[in-house]
């Protein structure tokens, strides 16, 4: 019972201060980033985010394998651009980073 009363409670509480609409807003923008970046590169990233009181502290972008088709400052910049924009914020950092597989056995 004492359960029940506290999930409520809480409920009522994160619906009150708007975090709920915050997170929701957040992991669109981060679809929509996710969705320019395979738009602009062909592969598609996964994008993670950081937030503190709304604002935007950090926004991890990892792509599933090394990207070689642009020079890593050409990638860099696509990645900042999409961020900002369709974030609307410019976070604290950006991490750029790639999943490089097992590899070959030694």
């Amino acid at each position: 019972m004492f359960r029940a009363v506290v999930i409520i409670v809480l409920a009522f509480a994160l619906s009150g201060c708007d975090v709920v609409a915050t997170l929701r807003d957040f992991m669109q923008q981060a679809r929509a980033v996710e969705s320019d970046l395979e738009q602009a590169t062909g592969v598609k990233p996964h994008v993670g985010f950081d937030w503190n009181n709304g604002r935007l502290t950090a926004v991890t972008v990892l792509f599933p394998s090394l990207y070689q088709t642009k020079p890593l400052g050409d990638l860099a910049g696509l990645v900042r651009a999409a961020v900002t924009r369709e974030f609307k914020q410019t976070p604290d950092a950006i991490v750029l980073s790639f999943a490089l597989g097992k590899g070959p056995s030694t």
